[in-house]
């Protein structure tokens, strides 16, 4: 393909510095296909990516976003993992296909799209054709973009990870993209969910399936927890909050009980008492998204199961800035950007 299209761009570190740039539609190499993007899945990352780096050795012009849906317009030599006009999602991190993340004990790897490598807040992108998955086929590009991150975190942290089954409970701690995956997953799953979250959006987390709510603000939260459960305790939990909050989570497991650690609201120092962690045989494990092959079986479930991610709002991708701003306002579901 020839010709030009919109992408977004910043030449250092700053909201200020996005612009909405005219440049050559790229041209995809051996091994690479030519996407042409439908929409984007904002997460709270990219804003930080933007604001501050986060750290990440950006390369100016850079361009942020990680979750795209899109079509496949072209292919590079010696392609066959896709064909023209096959419906694909990107990864998050492309460098994880299977098994243990990349790098080691002194270096965890972290090379995601939209920090490491380039983003995808564009008319097209090229990448390696490894670099996607197939699109589920019950999903539109809005919903289908929503799964590469904060999907497949709460896939991985239930289905692939923690083995979840029918007949345990499983607690999800807040509202937010991945709490709402997690609801709905752990039902289809079988299992019996309580959510903890604020009171105005408890009521919608119960209509996506959630068995039971606790208004986190309460000053018995533990207890409440406790009461659902007959003090059995919950056999996963979804930890958001971090910090000594996850010292909560240990109070509320069950013995033998699972708490997925994916989000650090309260700082990234974690505490938590010792004595119940060891006595109740708790184990802990952090999230960090999941691999290719997981994002795989969690399209499959996705179309067998016809879960429907929820959506708060979509905005066309000359409105970024808007809805970057709007992920500040506590959206229900997940921002979205399109490209038509």
């Amino acid at each position: 393909m020839t010709g030009t299209m919109r992408r977004w761009e910043m030449d250092a570190i700053g909201r200020d510095h996005l612009e909405l740039r005219e440049v050559p539609v790229p041209v995809p190499q051996p091994g690479e296909v030519l996407v042409r993007v439908a929409a984007v899945a904002l997460n709270h990352r990219d804003k930080m990516v933007t604001e501050s780096g986060r750290g990440l050795p950006l390369v100016f012009p850079f361009t942020p976003g990680s979750d795209l849906a899109g079509t496949v317009e072209a292919l590079g030599a010696d392609v066959t993992r896709f064909d023209v006009g096959d419906r694909v999602i990107s990864t998050f991190t492309p460098d994880w296909i299977d098994g243990l993340r990349p790098g080691d004990a002194r270096t965890p790897a972290y090379r995601t799209l939209g920090g490491y490598y380039p983003g995808v807040l564009a008319d097209y992108v090229t990448f390696p054709a490894g670099w996607f998955v197939r699109a589920p086929e019950t999903l539109d590009p809005a919903g289908a973009a929503t799964l590469p991150c904060a999907g497949l975190t709460a896939w991985f942290a239930l289905a692939e990870r923690g083995s979840v089954r029918a007949g345990d409970t499983v607690l999800v701690e807040g509202t937010g993209g991945v709490s709402l995956f997690g609801i709905q997953i752990a039902k289809a799953l079988g299992a019996e969910v309580i959510v903890s979250g604020s009171a105005r959006n408890l009521p919608r987390a119960t209509e996506l399936g959630a068995d039971h709510r606790v208004d986190r603000t309460r000053e018995d939260w533990i207890d409440a927890i406790l009461g659902i459960t007959n003090d059995r305790g919950a056999d996963h939990i979804l930890e958001i909050v971090g910090g000594s909050h996850l010292g909560k989570a240990v109070q509320v497991a069950a013995v033998g009980g699972t708490i997925s650690q994916i989000g650090a609201l309260d700082g990234f120092e974690a505490s938590a008492p010792v004595m119940p962690l060891m006595l109740k045989d708790i184990t802990v494990q952090g999230i960090g998204t999941g691999h290719r092959r997981a994002l795989e079986d969690l399209v499959r479930a996705v179309d067998r199961t016809g879960l429907k991610p929820v959506i708060d709002r979509r905005y066309p991708i000359a409105d970024l800035p808007t809805a970057l701003d709007h992920l500040d306002h506590g959206p229900f579901g997940k921002v979205v950007v399109e490209t038509s």
